[in-house]
């Protein structure tokens, strides 16, 4: 019984496999959709993608640096122009401008004593008690002096600025849309001013910088209308229209792209910044007129293999006259008997070098080698030459058997004087 299961699941699983795999190799239909000629309006677009932003949005830093103490504003805030936003801590300013109080009051104490030297140089000049150069040095000491106050006062009208500026104002109405610090950390400005909010002027007034390609931006003209969408809102179509085409183009990846930027109406508010639009700029349309489905233009029905191999086939038979034809078709027919005899020369060549050194030996009129020790059959496999039982005995005499000489290593150059020898002999006893 479970014997019997067994074969039959199998036979239901191969029977699935081979249904798939008929299945999974079949082309699907191809499907037509028809559509009737009409008449209407149609219109050429470029399409390109942007980031909605506010026109006009201020990055609000401090000049210097320090601690904050107080935050007056927050994300979302609205703000009037002049309002404070935040305030640093304002010990470091106050103590600075005490320094610099004292150092004026310093300097103009020296200013004064200056003075006092300088007038009391010129009433001794005039009793004639003093030399000229006296009073020179007490003139240029009250110079000195009077620069040294100026000096001062600007010193301290520097950090009497110092401590205005650490307190942060609105420099716009607007909305908050960013605050980048909190309470408690440290701003550092030291070459560069820190931002610490952004502030949107007018959010119902929005624009969107597009991206066109140098291949499309030849149709943008200032003006023309704008449709795009957002991903927030789908749906839903908002209009703008072209109002600068900037020169300052970007090159990314060998790809040259000009910011496009677009008015937009944002009575509603709905559209947020920073968010990415699909733009649509309609460069062209026509009015009252035929139209057809682009789909229609592309359409491309695909060709069975088997009902253009044959064509083909005669396009490439035919195609180039009847003399080319015919000599293909001898060369063709030519092929095979190529192929045979080139086989023959082959085996001929094999069958030559099985004879090896015997026939070789017995063209040139000497005997042949001594055997070989090895066994004939292990030699025959080897791909050498025949067992001495095997082949044909040698009609000439055999070569004298030199005497057994010193080792290898002893003899030599004297080998090959005794092989040279030994042959003149062999040649000699058959002539």
């Amino acid at each position: 019984m479970k014997t019997k299961i067994i074969w039959i699941t199998v036979i239901v699983v191969a029977a699935v496999g081979l249904y798939l795999a008929i299945n999974g190799r079949r082309k699907p239909e191809e499907k037509y959709r028809t559509a009737a000629i009409d008449q209407g309006d149609i219109t050429q677009t470029v399409a390109a993608t942007g980031a909605l932003s506010a026109v006009t949005t201020v990055q609000v830093g401090s000049q210097v640096s320090g601690i904050i103490a107080k935050l007056y504003a927050d994300f979302n805030s609205q703000v009037k122009k002049g309002d404070l936003l935040a305030e640093l801590d304002e010990t470091p300013f106050k103590e600075k401008i005490a320094q610099n109080v004292a150092a004026l009051e310093k300097a103009r104490v020296e200013m004064r004593n200056a003075e006092i030297s300088l007038r009391r140089q010129k009433a001794l000049s005039q009793q004639g008690l003093a030399p000229q150069a006296d009073i020179d040095q007490a003139q240029a000491n009250y110079d000195a002096a009077r620069a040294s106050v100026a000096q001062a006062q600007a010193t301290l009208n520097q950090a009497q600025t110092d401590l205005r500026n650490s307190r942060i104002k609105a420099p716009i109405d607007g909305v908050v849309v960013s605050r980048q610090y909190d309470v408690g950390q440290t701003v550092a400005a030291s070459f560069q001013a820190p931002t610490l909010f952004t502030i949107a002027q007018d959010l119902t007034k929005m624009q969107v910088s597009a991206d066109i390609s140098e291949s499309d931006i030849g149709q943008i003209k200032v003006g023309e209308p704008v449709r795009f969408n957002v991903d927030a809102y789908p749906d839903r179509n908002f209009r703008g229209k072209v109002s600068q085409v900037r020169l300052n183009a970007t090159v990314n990846q060998n790809v040259v792209t000009y910011p496009v930027i677009v008015e937009v109406n944002n009575e509603d508010l709905l559209l947020k910044p920073t968010m990415t639009a699909n733009v649509t700029v309609d460069v062209a349309s026509a009015k009252n007129v035929l139209r057809v489905p682009n789909a229609a233009l592309r359409f491309r029905p695909e060709v069975k293999e088997g009902s253009e191999k044959p064509a083909a086939a005669a396009d490439r038979s035919g195609g180039s006259g009847g003399g080319s034809g015919g000599s293909r078709g001898a060369a063709a027919g030519a092929r095979p008997e190529a192929r045979r005899e080139r086989g023959q020369r082959q085996v001929r060549a094999v069958r030559g070098r099985d004879a090896g050194p015997a026939a070789a030996a017995g063209r040139r009129g000497r005997s042949p080698p001594p055997e070989d020790p090895a066994p004939g059959p292990a030699r025959a496999a080897a791909g050498g030459r025949a067992p001495a039982r095997d082949r044909p005995p040698s009609t000439c005499p055999p070569a004298p058997t030199a005497s057994p000489g010193p080792p290898r290593s002893a003899r030599g150059s004297r080998t090959g004087v005794s092989r040279r020898s030994s042959r003149g002999m062999s040649r000699r006893q058959t002539s």
